[in-house]
């Protein structure tokens, strides 16, 4: 299939690619680059040294022969231009990485709230437009999070994207009919950033398009991603994918194995009592492969499938990685305004029936997280690690008392 992959030279979106192509698609990347100009905006650089797009697609051809196309678009801006790129390309599936995805970030100042919904709700509507106004029939894959339930205790396993609820039954003037009327909503959202709110708003334009225009649409509730290389970017040092660390674009998982690699106490916020979603990297681009090649018929309504495999609270991991590495953690104020405690209880049944064999949490993987941490420490800025993005005006967020001066 002829595919593009939309913020392909990002955190998700290059080992995406890579996997796609190895696969045997036809694979371009678009992007506008813009998650390395924020790299230079936060003075944060990738703990492991990324090249640029071109030298990452050359040495992807050298090593394995394939071609990956790279079109410097920004969809958020351009809009000719990507009407211009579907016409010309007239892809088969589309894969939407091309939003900003840092939480923190979202929330650091009104020009990262502006930048995040200017950004993220444009890119996702110029695509839906583009696709109806050059009829290309494509199947749209949109990375989303499970974000958008929010991190409060549901009483309940949350669904894949709809509820099924029964509602009283009332005539026109509001008397009740004694009848129970089915209906099937959006699981409720309650988005607890700007970015996870412009989650959200996608959710709302996806079930518009699929309705009024019946496009082909999934739309993949992912959790935390942790781990940082996959098979394909394992396969020469200039393939290698981005591992961010700081308080901004760092993953709770993956910045605490970097803060054990350097000797920096493990930044647990509040009571560390918060349940969140993980998937390991190579089991996203997998998901992503299976959900290319599942897609919704035309006419149907969104397809939504939540892309985790586990769930564990923030305290227990961080135990877990100090009794593996020896390292200490220590509790700092909560820069997010969320529950202290939450359980989290999600179905995923749809990719675990596509044959999807989940990677759950070893000490084999997390030490391989490690390693990689190790050995680009030097690279590490540890100035960067402590949160900076409050949630409000009046929060004070520390950093540990015991850094050490050198990694």
């Amino acid at each position: 299939m002829r595919i593009l992959v939309l913020g392909g030279d990002g955190f998700c979106g290059w080992p995406a690619a890579l996997h796609l192509s190895q696969l045997g698609h036809d694979v371009d990347i678009v992007d506008n680059l813009s998650r390395r100009r924020i790299d230079a905006e936060l003075g944060a650089d990738s703990l492991t040294p990324i090249r640029t797009p071109e030298e990452r697609i050359a040495a992807w051809q050298e090593v394995t022969g394939k071609t990956i196309g790279f079109h410097p678009t920004d969809i958020a801006q351009d809009y000719d231009g990507l009407v211009a790129l579907l016409a010309r390309t007239r892809p088969d599936v589309i894969v939407h990485f091309a939003e900003q995805r840092a939480a923190p970030y979202s929330m650091k100042s009104p020009v990262q709230k502006r930048y995040t919904i200017d950004n993220n709700v444009n890119a996702t509507h110029n695509v839906l437009a583009a696709l109806v106004e050059t009829g290309v029939d494509a199947h749209l894959v949109h990375l989303g999070t499970m974000g958008v339930y929010g991190y409060g205790t549901a009483g309940m396993r949350i669904p894949e994207g709809y509820l099924d609820v029964k509602v009283d039954g009332e005539d026109a003037d509001g008397t009740p009919t004694g009848e129970l009327i089915d209906q099937t909503i959006l699981y409720p959202t309650n988005p607890g950033s700007i970015y996870h709110m412009t989650k959200v708003l996608d959710q709302h334009l996806f079930a518009f398009y699929a309705k009024n225009d019946k496009l082909r649409i999934t739309d993949l509730h992912q959790g935390i991603i942790w781990g940082t290389n996959t098979a394909e970017t394992q396969l020469d040092e200039r393939l290698v994918n981005r591992f961010d660390y700081d308080g901004d674009y760092g993953t709770v998982l993956n910045r605490f194995l970097m803060q054990a690699a350097v000797g920096y106490p493990l930044t647990v916020h509040g009571t560390g009592g918060q349940t969140r979603a993980f998937i390991h990297i190579t089991d996203m681009v997998r998901c992503i492969a299976l959900a290319i090649e599942n897609p919704p018929a035309g006419g149907e309504r969104v397809k939504i499938i939540n892309q985790l495999t586990e769930t564990h609270r923030v305290r227990d991991l961080a135990q877990l990685i100090c009794e593996i590495t020896d390292a200490q953690m220590e509790l700092v104020p909560n820069p997010r305004q969320e529950s202290a405690e939450n359980d989290l209880f999600a179905s995923n049944d749809t990719f675990l029936d596509l044959g999807l064999e989940p990677t759950t949490l070893s000490e084999g993987l997390l030490a391989e997280v490690e390693e990689t941490a190790r050995r680009y420490a030097d690279r590490a800025d540890l100035t960067k690690i402590p949160a900076s993005s409050l949630w409000t005006k009046n929060q004070e967020v520390g950093a540990p008392s015991r850094v050490p001066e050198t990694a």
